[in-house]
C-alpha cells in the first residue's frame, strides 16, 4: 500500500458515504487514520483465509467478494462499487477470511483502516467510529439482502414459484 497525503484521502473520503455523516474536520481527521492503496484489475486485494486486519473502503473502481464454488471454482457473491465498503466481517469477527477481495477495475483504489489505527479511533474520536459502524450495518444488509434475492430466484427457477396453480 502507498502512503498519499491526508489531503488527497479526504477529497476521497468527502466521496464516500460516510461522508455524509461526518463534517469537514471529522473527514480530515479519519484521513489521518487511513492508507491509500492502488490496485490493478484482478488483483488481490486480501485474500480467504488470512485474519482481516483492515477494512476496506472503496474510493474508485471496484471490488469482488469472491468465495469457492460447489466445483472447486470461484463464484462472485456481490461487487461492491465506490462509496462502499468491504472486509467487514473478518475485521470485526476476526475469524478467517471466508471470502477473496478483488479488484474489477483497471484502477481500483481503496482506503485501508487497519486494526491498530481503528482501536485508536474509537478512543480518540468515537463519533467517527459510531458512523464507521453504522456504514458496516449498512454494507452488510446490503450483502444480506443481496443474497437473500439470489436465494430465492434460484429456490423460483428450481422448484418453480409458489401459490401458483
Amino acid at each position: 500500500m502507498s502512503q498519499t497525503d491526508p489531503v488527497e484521502i479526504g477529497e476521497f473520503l468527502k466521496q464516500h458515504h460516510l461522508a455524509k455523516s461526518l463534517t469537514l474536520e471529522e473527514i480530515h481527521t479519519l484521513a489521518q487514520y487511513v492508507t491509500h492503496a492502488r490496485f490493478a484489475q484482478n488483483q488481490v486485494i486480501a485474500e480467504w483465509g488470512t485474519l482481516g486486519e483492515a477494512l476496506f473502503f472503496c474510493v474508485r473502481g471496484e471490488m469482488a467478494i469472491v468465495h469457492h464454488s460447489a466445483d472447486g471454482g470461484e463464484v462472485e457473491v456481490v461487487r461492491v462499487g465506490e462509496g462502499q465498503m468491504a472486509g467487514e466481517m473478518s475485521f470485526f469477527d476476526r475469524q478467517p477470511r471466508s471470502a477473496r477481495i478483488v479488484a474489477k477495475a483497471a484502477d481500483t483504489q481503496v482506503l485501508a483502516l487497519t486494526r491498530a489505527h481503528y482501536q485508536r479511533l474509537k478512543v480518540e474520536q468515537p463519533y467517527i467510529t459510531t458512523n464507521i459502524l453504522e456504514q458496516v450495518i449498512i454494507s452488510l444488509d446490503h450483502l444480506f439482502r443481496n443474497l437473500s434475492q439470489e436465494y430465492s430466484d434460484f429456490s423460483s427457477y428450481i422448484y418453480g414459484k409458489s401459490g401458483q396453480g
